[in-house]
């Protein structure tokens, strides 16, 4: 039988059957002990061939995946983890505070899903709290990232007009929702999908930090082909298999002036001669703080919170 996943503990798996019955399943032995640089080859999402046995079930193969979204394991090293499977956009929702999410993650997430040409959407949370300075700071984010083509909207998961207008930008897709703890996520699902009642927690007031409050991630279907996936709150982001030179093709400012660079596709953009990335953020079309994530992500250097 053919099903998708839509929860995964580690060792049972929630499977949608595609006679609408939901599976507790496992994994069958064999695939476990395949060569899996995955600290979890089965994720939600994944669409799988399983054995039932009334509402039980074994997976024996997962089936060719248009897409996903991986990370550095965080407790495996040189292990990626996948969050998801066949996504058709991935939202990210921030705040510029309690919590502050830092434009390094911020970046990090966003070349993960440019790798897959997985569309993005960024959503500010918590407009409420915001005074005048920090109103303009979200506006000058907007700016920046919309002008490289990424939609950013600004929102009070509290206000039901702006519940609604995000609902419109769900509607016919698979949206994977990410982010740190504490910067609403939960929150806001309780809004679009009231029926979850997924618990929610304050703001720790001495990190102003948020607190783990979803364990595993999860599907959630709105409608026939509307669907939500929940994933644990991310403390930092790590890239995985990707090589220094491929980096700047999943920033698409750099993408559009690289190849003028003098030393083409073999130029990293940090100190080389004729660089044309470097001509663009000394003259401003390239964000300097984009430039920043994007050096980071090159070196290795520890920015991924």
């Amino acid at each position: 039988m053919i099903g998708r996943v839509l929860k995964s503990t580690g060792s049972w798996y929630a499977v949608a059957g595609n006679n609408a019955v939901q599976y507790a399943c496992r994994v069958r032995g064999k695939l476990r002990l395949e060569e899996y640089k995955e600290s979890n080859p089965v994720a939600v999402g994944d669409r799988v061939e399983f054995e039932a046995t009334g509402t039980e079930g074994v997976i024996t193969e997962i089936l060719p995946r248009e897409n996903h979204m991986l990370r550095q394991s965080v407790k495996k090293t040189g292990h990626a983890s996948v969050l998801a499977a066949n996504i058709d956009q991935v939202l990210l929702l921030a705040t510029v505070k309690q919590p502050r999410t830092s434009l390094g993650f911020i970046d990090r997430v966003l070349v993960s899903a440019e790798s897959f040409r997985i569309p993005q959407l960024i959503i500010f949370n918590k407009k409420d709290l915001l005074g005048a300075d920090e109103l303009v700071e979200v506006d000058e984010l907007s700016n920046m990232y919309q002008k490289i083509g990424i939609p950013v909207l600004l929102i009070s998961a509290a206000h039901d007009a702006d519940v609604e207008i995000i609902q419109s930008h769900l509607l016919g897709k698979v949206t994977l929702v990410a982010g740190h703890s504490g910067v609403g996520k939960s929150t806001l699902l309780n809004r679009l999908l009231p029926q979850l009642n997924l618990a929610t927690s304050a703001i720790s007031g001495y990190s102003e930090k948020g607190t783990h409050t979803t364990t595993f991630a999860e599907m959630f279907p709105v409608n026939g082909n509307t669907f939500i996936i929940d994933t644990p709150g991310i403390k930092e982001w790590g890239l995985v298999d990707m090589e220094q030179q491929e980096i700047s093709d999943y920033f698409p400012e750099m993408r559009e002036v690289r190849l003028a660079c003098k030393f083409g596709s073999r130029c990293l953009h940090l100190s080389e001669p004729k660089c044309a990335v470097l001509q663009a953020v000394e003259s401003g079309t390239i964000a300097a703080s984009r430039y920043h994530s994007y050096v980071s992500m090159v070196t290795g250097e520890d920015n991924r919170k």
